[in-house]
């Protein structure tokens, strides 16, 4: 077992400031900022800082990590780190954690390794479970919708899974509005305690407002959770001159082109104008801007040092203090509106 124990004030810090919200309609409560595994948990990343990560994470009131079957690379080597940060360190905390894992995307060769079947979502949540080295996750997500599976089908094998005790909770990632009111309806059916929707969210992408799940979220009374609420990083003051040698979009370039960084710049600088008249970085403006609207209960974070966690979290802290009115809310979106018209 590691040293590390947690830090002594990592409630205090946030009691009585209403930090922790409740998902949705439901007694589940989350903290604001969910620390996603995503990328920088894979093999070939540095392990020791993954741990800095996550203690750095929980030290302040984030109790929330996000992960999925094929994060890595290589596919599931995520949820093998994450699973020795646990045994080695985290294990100890474990009722005081919110572990979110999924499965719909390709994992494991044949036709039995993708999608939304019940033998595929059953038996990935069981290598889950054995890459976590843990008995049960608390919420448990279809990651993308399947056409060719019956809705049904999929809706049952999450009944199933949290029948059986491996799952507190169910989630839909990357459903549209009408999907997921169909979906809702034959979990409440099965008496299925479906929670929370994962969908990408930012300033620069707007996909939730117009396929109706951001309506139909709020209207279920279900909780969302936004990834990529930095759009990849643009949605930081990193790429408002320059291109820099070590960024996503220069190294990667599986989730960022440079294009479209250059292409964006101008708009990126008018949002950059209008986070100075909050007193905010950019980044923070695009948390804030989340964490205002009520159908948002957690934003999605991904991070590559501490550092920049605890960064995130002033955007939090910033949000709470702060009034965004109507009318400056609507200079954002104006920006937006003259941007996609040019």
């Amino acid at each position: 077992m590691g040293d590390y124990k947690a830090a002594a004030d990592r409630y205090k810090n946030v009691e009585g400031t209403g930090f922790y919200r409740h998902c949705g309609d439901s007694g589940l409560m989350m903290p604001p900022l969910a620390l996603g595994l995503w990328h920088n948990f894979g093999t070939n990343d540095d392990y020791e800082n993954m741990k800095k990560m996550c203690f750095t994470a929980f030290d302040n009131g984030i109790t929330h990590f996000d992960i999925a079957n094929n994060y890595g690379p290589v596919y599931g080597s995520a949820e093998e780190n994450f699973g020795k940060i646990l045994r080695e360190d985290l294990g100890a905390y474990r009722d005081e954690l919110i572990i979110s894992t999924k499965a719909g995307f390709d994992m494991w060769e044949g036709p039995y390794g993708n999608w939304g079947s019940r033998k595929y979502l059953i038996a990935s949540l069981d290598q889950s479970l054995k890459r976590l080295g843990i008995p049960y996750v608390d919420i448990f997500y279809h990651h993308r919708m399947d056409p060719n599976t019956p809705l049904e089908e999929t809706m049952g094998a999450l009944a199933q899974i949290v029948k059986s005790g491996k799952a507190l909770y169910v989630g839909l990632s990357n459903y549209d509005g009408p999907t997921m009111a169909k979906a809702e309806r034959i979990l409440d059916e099965l008496h299925v305690p479906f929670v929370i929707n994962q969908n990408r969210y930012s300033i620069l992408d707007r996909s939730v407002e117009n396929n109706g799940l951001l309506k139909q979220t709020y209207a279920s009374g279900k909780g969302l959770i936004c990834f990529s609420p930095l759009a990849q990083g643009m949605l930081t003051d990193r790429y408002l001159k320059d291109m820099p040698a070590d960024s996503r979009a220069v190294k990667d370039g599986r989730f960022l082109h440079e294009d479209q960084v250059l292409e964006t710049r101008p708009l990126l600088n008018q949002l950059n104008e209008i986070a100075a008249g909050y007193d905010m970085k950019l980044s923070e403006l695009a948390i804030a801007w989340l964490l205002n609207k009520p159908e948002v209960t957690t934003v999605l974070i991904g991070a590559s040092k501490p550092e920049q966690i605890i960064s995130n979290l002033k955007a939090v802290e910033k949000q709470a203090h702060t009034v965004m009115t109507d009318d400056e809310l609507q200079k954002i979106e104006d920006a937006v509106a003259a941007f996609e018209r040019s």
